[in-house]
């Protein structure tokens, strides 16, 4: 795998919306490290390009309420488990599971596999709520994807707190799973 610092010079056989990702970091001056792999479909996949990274791909997963009237993205380090309640109690929801591949796409422009913070670039009405565990946020850098798994991105967690969700515009809550 070869890292790059930059957007792929040739964009040609890439999704709309891992060069609208690109797109959004450069307009609010984010740096990042850049490496294409095969399709990571699992944080065990992902063990080798955190590797050539040096960081850790989040785990992020997508959520609703038993209603499916809210919707929440939960980015948490791939080395921890999702209990439901824990997470539950601290947001206040009588009940989370899984959202539907279809909320998925229809929200966030995301499949499942592709999950991504990135994603809510796509959220113009800020209908999903963002959620990170307190490790997340206390690591120097942030691994994820832009919005497609064959592709993983290092960011500076300085970035992602001052830059990129504020940038985005949802609300986030910080959440600390065991």
């Amino acid at each position: 795998m070869e890292i790059y610092n930059s957007r792929p010079e040739n964009e040609e056989g890439r999704l709309a919306k891992e060069i609208r990702s690109y797109d959004f970091l450069d307009s609010i001056g984010v740096k990042y490290t850049r490496v294409d792999h095969e399709a990571a479909m699992s944080m065990e996949a992902c063990r080798e390009v955190d590797e050539v990274l040096g960081t850790t791909i989040c785990k992020n997963l997508f959520l609703c309420n038993r209603q499916k009237t809210e919707f929440y993205l939960l980015m948490m380090p791939g080395s921890k488990s999702f209990k439901t309640s824990i997470v539950s109690s601290q947001i206040g929801s009588s009940r989370l599971s899984f959202g539907t591949p279809e909320d998925l796409e229809r929200l966030l422009d995301l499949t499942p596999g592709s999950v991504s913070i990135l994603g809510l670039v796509y959220d113009k009405e800020n209908k999903v709520k963002l959620l990170v565990d307190e490790d997340v946020l206390a690591g120097s850098y942030v691994g994820c994807h832009p919005c497609i798994n064959t592709t993983s991105l290092r960011i500076k967690t300085e970035d992602l707190r001052d830059k990129i969700i504020p940038a985005l515009g949802n609300s986030m809550q910080t959440v600390i799973l065991p």
